[in-house]
């Protein structure tokens, strides 16, 4: 949804943040995302480039130097690296050289079908981190800044790819949203994000019949819409992580126009199951009514975007990037009501 009008990056503040950025890894501490790239996508893709190097000042201090390399990656070797966090450097570097030679959509062609299976690694940050990217790609071009982004995406995706294997397929629901709220939960809630991933063992079915790209694409806006509108009343389980079970299929939906037609129904598919995953994961006993606070017009998209600016949470800012897009009424509630849940960014 465009909040602004014109949302196209003319100033070039876009490229100058992915510069910024690039000589910061993709992670802290050896496990928490950095969420920087994205919330400047952000930012711009809804017309507050004026925000961004403000924001940045505020998160530089969460920002680490990029990785050292340890050794290339190559086609004749590049299983063997696969989901090895310690090669992001040499993943990134990898991505940067394919990128250079055969450019964005011979890379996704080729790379998505090998990435799609372990976007559950990173906490699905990685295939999030490649939806900004793309977006950012599809909407002012091809600029070597974005490019490098598009790699640094990608190159996380590989170095943290992981696998969710051993499910058992239940009977689903008709809609996603009856899907969602069909989701059995983890039988133990305690641990990060891999220790809850490891007792995902059983997911009720949805689209799993879906081969028709065009159909594929609807049932993914449809599982969007869902998984966001379900955070108003569900979001207490996890303020944080369950905004991914939105923002993760919400990249998959976003990155579709660049890949070919064919890779729209797997897409659905592992969209689907890291949806269903994080509510599993993540997801409370019981739902909490939400009605937010608004004045007589309603909340509308302008309210959203400038109360998730000025709290500044990173989570915050890319659900409320998710929820302009799905853009109605409930979406925008729920944003609100991760601006509640959230710890503002000091």
């Amino acid at each position: 949804m465009d909040t602004t009008g014109d949302t196209t990056d003319t100033s070039g503040v876009l490229d100058e943040a992915f510069q910024r950025l690039h000589a910061s890894g993709p992670e802290r501490l050896g496990r928490l995302t950095n969420h920087a790239p994205m919330v400047a996508e952000a930012l711009v893709a809804h017309g507050r480039a004026d925000a961004v190097h403000r924001w940045l000042d505020l998160y530089a201090e969460r920002l680490e130097e990029f990785p050292a390399a340890v050794a290339p990656v190559t086609d004749a070797d590049w299983t063997g690296a696969l989901g090895d966090p310690r090669r992001a450097a040499d993943w990134i570097a990898h991505f940067g050289r394919a990128l250079s030679e055969h450019g964005c959509r011979s890379v996704l062609a080729t790379w998505w079908p090998r990435l799609l299976p372990g976007l559950y690694g990173g906490s699905t940050h990685p295939v999030i981190r490649v939806g900004h990217a793309v977006r950012a790609l599809l909407r002012d071009g091809g600029s070597e800044p974005r490019l490098t982004e598009l790699a640094h995406g990608l190159g996380y995706w590989a170095a943290r790819h992981h696998p969710l294997t051993g499910v058992t397929w239940l009977p689903g629901r008709a809609h996603a949203a009856a899907s969602l709220h069909a989701v059995p939960p983890v039988p133990a809630v305690e641990g990060g994000f891999p220790a809850r991933l490891a007792r995902v063992e059983r997911l009720p079915a949805w689209a799993g019949d879906v081969t028709d790209p065009g159909t594929a694409r609807h049932r993914l806006a449809e599982l969007v819409r869902a998984a966001t509108h379900r955070y108003a009343t569900h979001g207490h389980g996890d303020a944080t992580m369950l905004v991914h079970a939105a923002t993760a299929p919400g990249a998959v939906l976003r990155t579709l126009p660049a890949l070919p037609r064919d890779l729209w129904a797997p897409s659905l598919h592992a969209a689907w199951k890291a949806s269903a995953a994080v509510t599993a994961m993540y997801a409370p006993a019981e739902a909490v009514p939400y009605a937010p606070c608004a004045s007589p017009g309603g909340v509308t998209a302008a309210d959203v975007l400038e109360r998730a600016v000025a709290h500044g949470d990173e989570h915050v800012i890319k659900f409320a990037d998710t929820a302009l897009d799905v853009a109605d009424e409930q979406a925008h509630a729920a944003a609100l009501r991760a601006i509640e849940l959230s710890e503002p960014l000091a």
